[in-house]
């Protein structure tokens, strides 16, 4: 799928991955409906991506949330007619070990509200998003792709019991939407990055980030515009469906 003029949906779209993806779309001719939280970095993630001479038009919600998703894609839907493309980009940390064990005691343990939050987001999210992009997709007749965004933690990391779930389930979707959409002409891909340099990494204590420095054989962290432009490939490749590609640096989890 060539990316000019078509028109592309990005979750968490007004920050860090998810703005680096809205761009390499803007900088190859796309239209954007940026979907995000944060109604002030919406506004000047619109207007630096409006300076590539595309559309922008913004819609804070909570992806989470089934009838703010219906009703964002029913805007989004007034506002371009159709759309081509979803990056489905939204998600959240909140890190801790399943429980802490001292002295013979139970310490603490992850509680339900932490495990749920993340998975609310990172795979309801995912599901609501491109539940409600697949039906706009088909419903217009226009064949389109769906990029959800997975990690390497999906095969497990201590400390992220509810992020790793939700990035497994990421990729049992993909695989699960690309067999079932295939027939609209709908491709289904996953990117399943590793350490990606962010401002989070970059406040990181030196001693941390070199230790996850020294565990990727390129080493170094990676950067979001190859994120990007992974993301681009899934894009115009358009014999790609049903797989993950990882982006990793070569780390092992």
């Amino acid at each position: 799928m060539n990316l000019k003029d078509k028109v592309i949906v990005v979750t968490g779209g007004a920050q860090g991955l998810g703005l680096e993806m809205a761009t390499m779309c803007a900088e190859a001719g796309a239209h954007l409906a940026l979907i995000d939280m944060n109604t002030e970095q919406l506004g000047r993630a619109q207007e630096q991506l409006a300076a590539h001479g595309v559309t922008v038009r913004t819609y804070q919600g909570n992806v989470a949330d089934e009838a703010t998703v219906e009703q964002i894609f029913g805007f989004i839907a007034e506002d371009f007619g159709a759309i081509d493309g979803l990056i489905n980009n939204a998600g959240i940390l909140r890190d801790g070990l399943l429980l802490k064990f001292k002295d013979g005691e139970i310490q603490s343990k992850m509680s339900l509200a932490q495990f749920q939050s993340v998975i609310d987001v990172n795979l309801t999210g995912v599901f609501l998003c491109g539940r409600e992009a697949a039906a706009l997709m088909v419903k217009t007749g226009r064949k389109g792709v769906i990029i959800n965004m997975s990690s390497v933690a999906r095969a497990g990391n201590m400390g992220q019991t509810n992020y790793a779930a939700s990035k497994a389930g990421v990729v049992a979707m993909t695989v699960t939407w690309a067999r079932e959409l295939g027939r609209y002409g709908i491709r289904v891909g996953a990117i399943a990055p590793g350490v990606i340099r962010t401002a989070m990494t970059d406040a990181m204590k030196p001693e941390a980030r070199e230790r996850l420095v020294a565990m990727k054989p390129v080493g170094r962290l990676g950067e979001a515009a190859e994120i990007a432009h992974t993301a681009k490939y899934i894009f115009e490749n358009d014999f790609f469906t049903g797989r993950v590609v990882e982006v990793d640096g070569g780390i092992s989890m």
